[in-house]
């Protein structure tokens, strides 16, 4: 069992024992949770999705969340009626589904074609500065950034667009950094039959940046080393390109 879902039990557990009323059980596990995700904490390496998530098509998901946007928006006190509200909850429904969480459907996975190595390259192949745009799970505002991808070739290469759709993909959906890197290392890893493949990420979080401390200039660095990236020598290399400064 986890160790966030184990605390839980052990909290709900130990208040219904001592007959703590339930609200201030809800009062307990809320206060955990959102401490939780003030310090941007990942509880597991796949994204959290439920058994029925694709029970549903995408013209009823735009639906669903159409109706709770605008319900949050009447909420907040806002004019619906106004020619520049009025069309806001169907207008974030679509991007929901179709944009920014794309990534969450797995028919919009990208197919990573790989090819043999017939010129027989050997050395490390990278693919810097891929623009990476996903979204923080704890408070769904923007993460933004870039992300570095290499790979050592054992024989077999990828298109070098699918490694940005590979980041693409897997960034468009409620994400936590450090996740992110795994993802994306699996997926080529996957793809091109070798552990030898890195992912480097530099991106600024708006939850960080535009709530909370409001800390402007930090961003967030996370990496994720396979196979002979472990080494230090390969490590320093791939690291070494990410300082070539190149311009067009």
């Amino acid at each position: 069992m986890p160790v966030i879902s184990y605390k839980v039990a052990h909290i709900v557990y130990l208040c219904s024992f001592l007959k703590i009323d339930k609200m201030k059980i809800e009062d307990t596990l809320e206060n955990q949770f959102d401490e939780l995700g003030n310090d941007h904490i990942s509880t597991s390496e796949d994204t959290p999705l439920r058994s029925d998530a694709f029970d549903l098509d995408d013209a009823e998901k735009i639906e669903r969340i159409r109706e709770n946007v605008r319900e949050i928006m009447l909420t907040l006190g806002l004019d619906l009626t106004d020619d520049s509200l009025k069309g806001t909850p169907n207008r974030v429904a679509k991007m929901y589904v179709n944009e920014i969480f794309g990534g969450l459907n797995p028919s919009r996975k990208p197919k990573a074609s790989t090819f043999d190595n017939k010129y027989k390259y050997g050395e490390m192949l990278v693919e810097k500065n891929i623009t990476l745009y996903s979204t923080c799970e704890h408070h769904l505002l923007p993460i933004v950034g870039r992300a570095h991808v290499a790979y050592i070739s054992n024989g077999t290469v990828v298109g070098l667009s699918k490694m940005n759709r590979i980041v693409d993909y897997y960034a468009k959906r409620p994400q936590v950094q450090e996740r992110l890197n795994i993802q994306i290392v699996r997926e080529l890893q996957k793809a091109l039959g070798t552990e030898d493949v890195a992912c480097v990420i530099d991106a600024k979080h708006l939850c960080v940046n535009s709530r909370g401390i409001r800390d402007i200039d930090s961003s967030t660095v996370t990496a994720e080393y396979g196979g002979k990236f472990k080494e230090e020598l390969v490590r320093r290399e791939f690291l070494n390109y990410l300082n070539l400064d190149t311009h067009f």
